[in-house]
């Protein structure tokens, strides 16, 4: 994380945190709504965070050099070492984003490899990490994205979105790896073996932290709503 050339002194931001204080409590006051009672709790969650003496997971350059090289150069690498540093900080929930997959045009074959470049040096450094300061067991990690990409080239000589069949990949958590659960053809077009659905996957990943999927939420109007929708079927070869 790059440090700012300026900030502020620490009574001088405390005095800014009082005054939008005032101002966020007058406004809420004033105008009685959930929408505004959620900003104040996130900015309350924000500035909780500012003044963390955990705030230091966020500051890379505190690493060796040698840990920062090996997550890779680029930008999810970084993302997947604040990520670790995060997860010893205590944060329960992570996310490390890598941009790029969209390939609806030509050199497809040349974009995915150096996006996989990425996802390999990153992944295979975090999950490492968290295997040797004994936090893997109960880290559960997901590669995933939200649909594969169509087995054949179009005009434009790249790939369009595809829900048919895609892979995700799991480490950790202590589930049961080392073990590929289903198969598509050889084209990648069709699921042969162990369908799996979305609910399906959804269940089984807040099982394993032991999340209560079936646990109600209730919106706005009073409709109830469950974490993850019914007819779910844990995938139970994850579960030693």
């Amino acid at each position: 994380m790059e440090k700012s050339e300026w900030a502020p002194p620490a009574s001088e931001f405390e005095r800014r945190t009082r005054l939008l204080g005032q101002l966020e409590q007058r406004f809420v006051r004033d105008y009685l709504s959930t929408a505004a009672q959620t900003h104040e709790a996130g900015l309350a969650s924000a500035l909780q965070l500012v003044r963390s003496d955990r705030r230091g997971a966020f500051d890379l350059s505190r690493e060796p050099e040698a840990s920062r090289q090996a997550y890779g150069a680029s930008d999810f690498g970084p993302g997947c070492l604040l990520a670790r540093r995060l997860v010893e900080a205590g944060v329960p929930f992570v996310e490390v984003y890598l941009a790029n997959w969209d390939s609806h045009f030509r050199d497809v074959a040349a974009q995915t490899r150096t996006l996989m470049s990425q996802v390999d040096a990153g992944l295979s450094a975090l999950v490492r990490d968290l295997a040797n300061r004994g936090l893997l067991d109960t880290t559960l990690m997901i590669w995933m994205g939200e649909f594969g990409r169509t087995p054949r080239i179009n005009t434009a000589g790249g790939r369009d979105h595809y829900a048919k069949a895609w892979s995700t990949v799991l480490f950790g958590g202590g589930i049961r790896g080392g073990q590929t659960i289903g198969a598509t053809d050889g084209q990648g077009a069709t699921v042969i073996d162990r369908p799996m659905s979305a609910v399906d996957f959804l269940a089984t990943v807040c099982k394993i932290p032991n999340i209560d999927y079936t646990h109600e939420i209730v919106a706005t109007g009073g409709r109830p709503i469950r974490i993850v929708d019914q007819k779910e079927q844990l995938i139970q070869e994850l579960f030693a």
